[in-house]
């Protein structure tokens, strides 16, 4: 550690903190999630995937991106988080106003079709407004298995809004907890009111990777491992491309029969 600390030195110094804690404390429950996903997947299932407001970004990280694979279906609204607007048509303030609409998950999940051993994953730092907590409601109405990847200092500072009515944490089957403070954001700097430097996401994508990891791990154990899109560098151009082809031909031919028979059953 410098013998000074800056501003960014702080954060790193933060955000390794919560690497290590997350690995302390939350390994048993990535090894569950991960069981979890191999099993849906091996199967022939899909792990949904949804994330409101910023906590989209550990959706797309799961898929697809290089060294990612079909079986992980990312479901995003861009009414909630197409963010880079900020003002105006478009901006934070609706998407704000929209994510604590109650009926609006259960109008995302009347397009899909599950199966009996699909997975739903709900990512939400705060865990305490309406769609992220009804998602996992109505996923697990549907029969679903519902992890909820949350901040459990955040979602303790506060009440759920009333159009919730509980915690994202208290509807789930298995809670992976962020580790982030309940501020998110964690540098405090002399003269200026409000921390910065916010936390979860750092958190949401090293578990999101632990997971994806350890599910492929499972899947060759199974002899089940789909496709990995993989760049140029590691496989060569032409094994690129076919990798790139095939992965997305198993997602849409996975995801047609998400999609085929729209009614959320």
């Amino acid at each position: 550690m410098p013998a000074t600390m800056t501003a960014a030195s702080t954060w790193l110094h933060d955000a390794a903190a919560v690497l290590a804690r997350l690995e302390e404390t939350q390994s048993n429950a990535i090894e569950t999630a991960s069981q979890w996903c191999a099993e849906a997947i091996a199967a022939d299932g899909l792990v949904h995937l949804f994330g409101t407001g910023h906590s989209r970004m550990p959706v797309e990280e799961m898929f697809p991106r290089y060294g990612s694979y079909p079986g992980f279906n990312p479901i995003v609204e861009l009414s909630m988080t197409f963010h880079t607007q900020v003002v105006g048509a478009n901006g934070q303030r609706q998407a704000m106003f929209i994510e604590r609409q109650p009926g609006l998950a259960e109008v995302i999940l009347s397009n899909f079709s599950f199966g009996p051993l699909d997975l739903m994953i709900v990512f939400s730092a705060s865990g305490t407004t309406a769609v992220p907590v009804e998602m996992a409601r109505g996923a697990r109405a549907r029969g679903l298995r519902v992890i909820a990847v949350t901040s459990v200092a955040q979602s303790m500072s506060s009440e759920p809004e009333p159009a919730a009515g509980q915690r994202l944490l208290e509807v789930a089957d298995l809670v992976i907890d962020l580790c982030s403070p309940s501020a998110d954001a964690s540098v405090h700097i002399a003269g200026l009111e409000s921390p910065v430097g916010p936390l979860s996401t750092v958190g949401a994508v090293a578990i999101v990777n632990a997971i994806k990891s350890r599910t492929a791990e499972l899947l060759v154990e199974r002899g089940a491992m789909p496709p990995v899109i993989s760049r140029a560098s590691a496989v060569g151009p032409e094994r690129s491309r076919e990798l790139f082809e095939e992965a997305y031909r198993e997602h849409a031919r996975r995801l047609a029969r998400a999609i085929g028979q729209q009614g959320g059953g």
